[in-house]
């Protein structure tokens, strides 16, 4: 066995610590570390004990399973924005200890947070807080929405189905609406950039008249987007109306707020842009009898006037008195004339601007504007190049005539 020289032996001796001087030592050094003193940790809680002095609990890394005691003090419980519990993610403040007797550290809690979806809440609550102080929350900056569109655009995602049910109801509800698409990516790092960009987009363009921003429902953090505050500032500076049309059913999100009319659903977005116009057509049919009615009750109620003057001329044998009550009839008779002559004249006015627009939505009326109807061979109306195949041959009604063609080259085009 080697035996260390008496010299060196001697030397180890004087310099070896004491376990209490080795601990004191690492405790010095750490406490003494400025960057220890008030440190921010974020961990999964593990383990929670409430003791008499205060809340003892392990803050471990989900990923790899290394772990830390901490504690909060009885004092300092009642001013946490999150108490610790078993299995949630939490960020806490706090600075390293060492205990000597035990030969472990710990962190001292001051403060903590709720991490992951609940930190996103809290810069929420701050980023709503600031934009409401801005004022662009405020009533009186909301544009009015138009009754009676003409060019609408719809942001969305090209291939969400939020586009196909916007599509459906315009085209239901409103005939021969106009109808831009400006595309946007809805999800992901990338949306609150793409949106901002179809909105500049569409306000470049200057022809829409009302805009809708929409997308599917979805879970908290892929509707992200619409509380980013590019998002909720491009809205507010575009001098076109916006309607947001988003699923889902948690609090309005930043872009809701801002917008100038917000519903929950696509669908919705797309029947308050437009009315319905068999629901037109039906309260002009209400309107036109409302007023029959009106010119019929009118002339009842002068008919009978009318003889209750003539019983009276029966009973006067003055001529003078007849000729009076002959000519006041007949100025009441004029006016009653003029006054059935102008409502009749402003049902009829009416009318015709209602059949000159019923005129316009007429599909044979398009067709002599130069448009006209592409069918495939299985008569069906092609509406997406996507559907078609080079090859394929195709029938196109034209106002006069039909012409057969067949396809060469297929372009598609996601924006207008």
């Amino acid at each position: 066995m080697y035996e260390l020289p008496d010299s060196t032996a001697a030397l180890i001796a004087d310099s070896a610590l004491s376990v209490s001087g080795l601990t004191d030592y690492l405790r010095l050094l750490l406490e003494e570390d400025e960057r220890l003193r008030q440190i921010w940790v974020t961990g999964e809680v593990s383990s929670a004990n409430n003791h008499r002095v205060g809340l003892f609990f392990t803050l471990q890394d989900p990923e790899n399973a290394t772990s830390i005691k901490c504690v909060v003090w009885k004092s300092q419980l009642a001013k946490l924005a999150e108490i610790p519990k078993v299995g949630e993610q939490i960020i806490v403040l706090a600075s390293l200890r060492i205990y000597p007797t035990r030969g472990e550290y710990q962190l001292n809690v001051w403060h903590t947070l709720p991490a992951g979806l609940g930190l996103q809440a809290i810069r929420y609550q701050q980023l709503r807080q600031r934009l409401q102080t801005e004022g662009l929350f405020a009533p009186e900056r909301k544009k009015t929405i138009p009754s009676h569109p003409e060019i609408i655009a719809v942001i969305t995602s090209p291939t969400a189905a939020a586009w196909g049910d916007i599509q459906k109801t315009l085209n239901n509800r409103y005939p021969g609406l106009q109808i831009l698409f400006s595309p946007a990516t809805v999800q992901g790092e990338q949306a609150a950039a793409s949106i901002v960009k179809a909105i500049n987009r569409v306000e470049k363009d200057g022809r829409a008249e009302v805009l809708i921003l929409s997308r599917g429902g979805g879970a908290v953090e892929e509707l992200a987007c619409f509380n980013d505050e590019r998002v909720v500032r491009a809205i507010s500076e575009c001098s076109i109306p916006i309607i947001t049309g988003i699923g889902h059913q948690r609090d309005e999100s930043l872009a809701d707020l801002v917008a100038d009319e917000t519903v929950h659903t696509p669908t919705a977005a797309a029947e308050l842009v437009v009315p319905a116009i068999a629901q037109l057509y039906a309260e002009h049919q209400q309107r036109v009898m409302a007023v029959s009615d009106s010119i019929r009750d009118a002339l009842r109620t002068q008919q009978q006037r009318l003889e209750k003057m003539r019983s009276r001329l029966r009973r006067l044998s003055l001529d003078r008195k007849l000729q009076q009550e002959i000519q006041y009839t007949q100025w009441k008779r004029q006016h009653l004339i003029s006054l059935v002559t102008a409502k009749l004249q402003k049902a009829i006015q009416h009318q015709e601007m209602l059949r000159q627009k019923l005129i316009t939505l007429d599909p044979k009326a398009v067709l002599q504007r130069g448009y006209a109807v592409v069918r495939q061979e299985n008569g069906l109306i092609a509406r997406s190049a996507d559907n078609l195949n080079v090859g394929e041959e195709l029938s196109i009604q034209l106002n006069q005539g039909e012409v057969n063609v067949k396809i060469t080259d297929i372009k598609t085009d996601q924006g207008f």
